[in-house]
């Protein structure tokens, strides 16, 4: 691929997205302007998101300047706005984490918590190529709808949680805010019945307590839901639930727990990789998930609420975004 294009006195010049109720906007500009001075860079252009369009017009303004790279500052929800609209254009996206979850960010390694780290990434840092996930939702009036998403897609549980827990308990408790909506799911442990298919193939019937679709795998506060999602493999990584009561959620709960200590643990990778599958957890992989529902079913895309729907098509687009993520060390002697 070559090289972004340059303004018109040679120099390139960046792009900032940002979200004003959770960028810290003046330290962001302070470690822009500086990497602006040391690499010559012509000035960044700001665009400021607006709550109505959650940042998309923002995001089309700053690729239409054709920039060396958008810098994306806010939380998933802003993320996944931002790459819905710069997606297959070449122009890379750099994370400046401001969220809650930065879900995307902690699997691509980008810094958190360190704005002068995360902005220089965005200036110095190596392009990668990573996939999209899209999802084509029908309500129950027959209304179709496209959106893109890149870290998880989810129906039950997950989307119930999105809509459940407003954006002030997420911003002032973080993962916390969700405690009470899941303890209630937990209880009440209510099944729905769904239809689904990979990659075109064979239907198949199932109750499922929450399904969640996966281009990333790991959940906030570092608990690995889906090992085996990784976000360049051209694949989407599917999590149904289906616990039988309490004992069930308690073998998920044990699971997802061991998972997440396995990336830290041989011992425990190896345990995992002989121990049975769970009936309570079940996992698929392929290009492209289809599911219909015999009631509506809330769904959520990167934590935003997307209202009911009845069908759903969820595939993947292999390498459509580029991003700005840290350099590999230097191998050279």
């Amino acid at each position: 691929m070559s090289g972004p294009e340059q303004t018109d006195d040679g120099r390139p010049h960046a792009a900032v997205v940002y979200n004003p109720t959770k960028a810290p906007l003046e330290r962001i500009r302070t470690a822009v302007a500086e990497h602006e001075r040391q690499l010559a860079w012509k000035p960044t252009r700001w665009y400021e998101t607006a709550s109505d369009d959650a940042g998309r017009a923002a995001a089309a303004q700053a690729a239409a300047g054709d920039p060396a790279v958008v810098i994306v500052a806010g939380g998933d929800g802003t993320v996944r706005t931002a790459a819905a609209e710069l997606r297959d254009t070449g122009i890379p996206i750099a994370l400046v984490p401001s969220g809650t979850g930065n879900l995307l960010a902690r699997d691509l390694g980008t810094p958190l918590n360190d704005i002068p780290a995360s902005v220089s990434a965005a200036f110095t840092g190596a392009d990668r190529t990573v996939d999209v996930g899209v999802a084509e939702v029908e309500d129950e009036d027959g209304v179709r709808q496209a959106h893109v998403f890149m870290v998880m897609a989810g129906i039950g549980l997950d989307a119930q949680m999105a809509q459940e827990t407003s954006a002030v308990a997420k911003k002032r408790l973080g993962w916390f805010a969700y405690v009470t909506p899941i303890a209630r799911s937990i209880v009440a442990n209510r099944l729905f019945h769904l239809t689904y298919r990979i990659d075109g193939g064979r239907s198949r019937s199932t109750r499922a307590h929450t399904v969640i679709v996966g281009n990333c795998g790991t959940l906030t506060g570092n608990m690995l839901l889906i090992p085996a999602a990784v976000i360049d493999d051209g694949l989407l990584d599917v999590v149904i639930m289906r616990p039988a009561g309490p004992f069930g959620w308690a073998q998920i709960g044990t699971r997802l727990t061991l998972q997440s200590a396995a990336r830290r643990s041989p011992f425990t990778r190896r345990w995992l990789s002989r121990s049975p599958e769970l009936h309570a957890l079940g996992y698929v992989q392929g290009r492209q998930f289809e599911v219909r529902f015999e009631t509506p079913h809330a769904v959520e895309l990167d934590g935003d609420p997307f209202g009911h729907v009845v069908r759903a098509r969820i595939s993947v687009a292999p390498g459509a975004l580029h991003v700005r993520v840290v350099a590999p060390p230097s191998t050279a002697s």
